[in-house]
C-alpha cells in the first residue's frame, strides 16, 4: 500500500515567523530570527510555562502581520508543544478567534502541523496556521530536573531550544498580492508522508537522537521507494532535531539500505548552535528547534532562490516522564513534507 500523499491542490506557505531566546540568537542563525526574547528568556512573564505561551502568541501574531491577514481570516490553528496537555499552545493561543486543534508529536510537531494544515487547505479550508514551541526551562522542569538542580548532562544529551515558529498556509494564491512576496519564489507544499511509530528499544532519555533516527530512516526509505526520486533530486533534506548523534545514526541506517543522503542532509539540531563556542553537547532539540530553523533558514532559502526543492522531516521521541521512570523504551516518529519553490 502506498503511503505517499500527493497534495491534490496547491498549498502555499504564505508567511512564517520565528521567536527565540538568547542562546539561539547567539548561534549561527541568530540574525535571521524575527523576535528575540529578553536576556533571561522570560518574555515578560513570571513563569517559564507562561513564557512559552507568550512565545507562541508572538510568533503567530508576527506571521499574521507578515501575511497581512487577521486571525479571523484563519479557519483553524494547529499547534503543539512539549508540556502536559499541550498547555503552552492552549494558553498561548487562547486570545485568537480561531478554531483550535491541539497536537502532540513531540519534536515532530511542526512537521505534523504543516502536514495536516496542508491537507485541510487542499480540501475543506482556505487558510490555516501551524504553530509549535519549546522552552528550555519549561522542558527541563517537565522531563528532567529544574534548572536550579544543576544536573550533569550526558555527552549524547541535546539542549532544548527556546523557540517558537508559526506558519500560515493557504490554498489561495491571490493572498500573496497583499504581502511583500510578489515577485520572489514562494514555498509550496506538494507531498507528505505520515511517519510510523518506530521503537528501536532505546531506553536512554539522554539520547533522543538514537531513539528518533530509526523513525527518520523508515520515513525516508519509504518516501524514496514510493516517489521514485533520489536524494540528488533535492537541494536539501532537512531533519528536525536528531542532533550530531542521531544524524550520524540516520546516515548509517539509510546507507546500509543503499540510500546515501549525506551530500544533501542537514539537521536543525546541528546547525542552530555553534558547536565550538556553545556547549550544547549533541545539539539542539525540542518542538521549537526544527520549527525556527525551517522558518528562519530553509524558507528564507526558498524565497531567495537558493533552494528550489527540499524535504523537511520532523522527528520526535514519543515518551513522557512516567514511561521513562518505569523503564519503557522510547518510540520515535518522523513526519515528512516536500516543499518546492513557485513563482506567484
Amino acid at each position: 500500500m502506498e503511503n505517499l500523499i500527493r497534495i491534490p491542490k496547491p498549498v502555499y506557505i504564505l508567511s512564517s515567523a520565528s521567536v527565540v531566546g538568547q542562546h539561539e540568537k547567539n548561534g549561527p542563525l541568530g540574525e535571521y530570527f524575527d523576535i528575540v526574547g529578553d536576556k533571561d528568556d522570560t518574555f515578560g512573564c513570571d513563569t517559564w510555562e507562561k513564557s512559552e505561551s507568550e512565545m507562541q502568541r508572538l510568533a503567530l501574531s508576527r506571521a499574521l502581520n507578515y501575511a497581512c491577514i487577521k486571525d479571523t481570516d484563519l479557519e483553524a490553528i494547529l499547534a503543539g508543544d512539549l508540556l502536559n496537555q499541550c498547555a503552552g499552545s492552549s494558553y498561548g493561543l487562547v486570545s485568537f478567534e480561531t478554531p483550535f486543534l491541539g497536537l502532540f508529536g513531540a519534536c515532530s510537531t511542526a512537521a505534523e502541523a504543516l502536514l495536516l494544515s496542508s491537507l485541510l487547505c487542499s480540501s475543506h479550508m482556505k487558510r490555516c496556521a501551524a504553530v509549535s514551541s519549546s522552552h528550555n526551562a519549561s522542558a527541563e522542569r517537565q522531563f528532567r530536573y529544574p534548572l536550579e538542580y544543576g544536573g550533569q548532562r550526558a555527552p549524547t544529551a541535546q539542549w532544548t531550544v527556546t523557540g517558537s515558529a508559526a506558519f500560515i498556509t493557504t490554498s489561495c494564491k491571490d493572498d500573496f498580492s497583499k504581502t511583500a512576496h510578489k515577485v520572489e519564489p514562494v514555498p509550496i507544499i506538494t507531498e507528505a508522508l505520515i511517519g510510523k511509530s518506530i521503537d528501536a528499544g532505546i531506553t536512554d532519555a539522554n539520547n533522543m537522537g538514537a531513539a528518533m533516527a530509526p523513525a527518520a530512516a523508515d520515513t525516508l526509505l519509504r518516501y524514496f521507494r514510493e516517489s521514485g526520486l533520489q536524494p540528488s533530486d533535492f537541494d536539501i533534506i532537512m531533519t528536525g532535531d536528531l542532533g550530531f548523534e542521531g544524524s550520524s545514526i540516520l546516515c548509517d541506517l539509510t546507507s546500509t539500505e543503499g540510500l546515501d543522503i549525506s551530500a544533501v542532509h542537514c539537521d536543525g539540531g546541528m546547525i542552530i548552535y555553534n558547536r565550538e563556542t556553545q556547549d550544547k553537547h549533541a545539539g539542539g532539540s525540542g518542538c521549537g528547534c526544527s520549527a525556527v530553523v525551517l522558518a528562519a533558514q530553509a524558507l528564507r532559502g526558498i524565497r531567495t532562490g537558493q533552494i528550489a526543492n527540499m524535504l523537511f522531516i520532523g522527528t520526535g521521541a514519543l515518551m513522557n516522564p512516567t514511561a521513562i521512570q518505569q523503564g519503557a523504551s522510547i518510540p520515535g516518529i518522523a513526519h515528512l513534507i516536500r516543499i518546492t519553490a513557485d513563482i506567484v
